[in-house]
């Protein structure tokens, strides 16, 4: 979003993906708030803004508050699109650091302090439209310290710990007044050896259990592609293990973490061999489903993000799994639906007895 919005004669895109996100029900988006050392970026070196970059990040903030959608704002990338922490890696080498791998963003001081000055510069944004410091700012409802995090060199997840632990400590110092989570995929590590079985066949660096016990962390998410992670088993076992890891990270966040889940991202792609638009309805409304019947047997549950919307003319954000609300009638259907029906449960919830 913030890179469609440098260019102002294409923040109208913005203006509509908000839009037609709000008059469908929703009221939460995820969004990057990083973009580092690729064409157009917002942090060009390390500490080295473009302000014209900056200044569409707060036409981003405040559009969404136009539209009365609440914003979760990522805050650097574990891959290397718009940067990310190979990125990091490379600034640290041009600067003559002894760098052996991008996981040592987790553990090289230097590397540390460049995420913790971006961290700094952004939650301090003073919003050029609104006048109010991001940190302050109601319409952002939580920071994520990283999309996806991933430490191959430990697949223990002891490493992530150790970083998730300094850096929300240390967001939590600049600003208390927002939620804040890791930005996990929910893979489960060494923590409690037993749910490892319920990982797609691998682990990634990463610990469900311990990451998300962190105490500053004020909410889990879990993401899930099984057309990536499965590729090449059968829709329905592919169906079969989303219900286990929804239902697996459900009952963890509510007995032993004891915080909310967000199901953060999800969705099908339409490179996917076979794809129809009634098999991804379909799946959706599985999810969907799932998501409302956790909702209302126990709370903890705090909703789903289908990736990703889009609006008309943002072709070169396509990668398969896009929505354009207003080309697709079903899919949008499908989505007010689950919206209303989740508000609705919302307030019976809310209601005091």
């Amino acid at each position: 979003m913030m890179h469609m919005a440098a260019d102002p004669a294409e923040r109208y895109k913005i203006s509509d993906v908000f839009r037609d996100a709000s008059a469908a029900g929703l009221t939460v988006c995820r969004t990057w708030a990083f973009s580092d050392g690729v064409d157009g970026a917002l942090q060009i070196s390390p500490g080295v803004y473009d302000e014209r970059v900056f200044q569409a990040l707060d036409f981003v903030i405040s559009e969404a508050l136009k539209y009365g959608i609440r914003l979760i704002l990522s805050l650097v990338n574990n891959y290397n699109d718009y940067g990310g922490r190979p990125q990091y890696a490379q600034w640290a080498k041009n600067a003559g650091v002894q760098i052996t791998s991008d996981d040592d963003f987790y553990t090289n001081q230097v590397l540390k302090g460049y995420y913790k000055n971006h961290v700094k510069r952004v939650l301090t944004r003073l919003n050029t439209v609104t006048k109010i410091a991001y940190k302050d700012d109601p319409t952002i409802m939580a920071w994520e310290l990283i999309n996806e995090p991933r430490c191959q060199t430990d697949p223990s997840g002891r490493t992530v710990q150790g970083w998730v632990q300094e850096m929300a400590t240390y967001t939590k110092s600049i600003d208390n007044k927002h939620l804040l989570e890791i930005g996990m995929e929910g893979f489960y590590g060494d923590s409690m050896p037993e749910k490892k079985q319920n990982n797609p066949g691998y682990q990634v660096g990463t610990d469900f259990i311990s990451n998300n016990l962190i105490q500053e962390i004020d909410f889990a998410t879990i993401h899930a592609y099984p057309d990536i992670w499965l590729s090449g088993q059968s829709d329905y076992a592919q169906l079969g293990f989303m219900q286990r890891w929804m239902l697996s990270h459900w009952t963890d966040s509510k007995t032993i973490l004891k915080k909310p889940l967000v199901f953060a991202e999800f969705g099908k792609s339409n490179k996917d061999q076979g794809y129809t638009l009634s098999g991804r309805n379909s799946y959706m409304n599985t999810i969907y489903n799932n998501i409302y019947n956790f909702a209302r047997s126990g709370g903890t549950i705090g909703g789903g993000l289908v990736w990703q919307i889009v609006a008309e003319g943002m072709e070169s954000y396509y990668d398969g799994y896009e929505i354009v609300l207003s080309q697709n009638p079903t899919t949008t259907g499908l989505i007010a639906g689950q919206s209303h029906k989740m508000a609705a449960l919302g307030h019976m919830l809310n209601k005091p007895h």
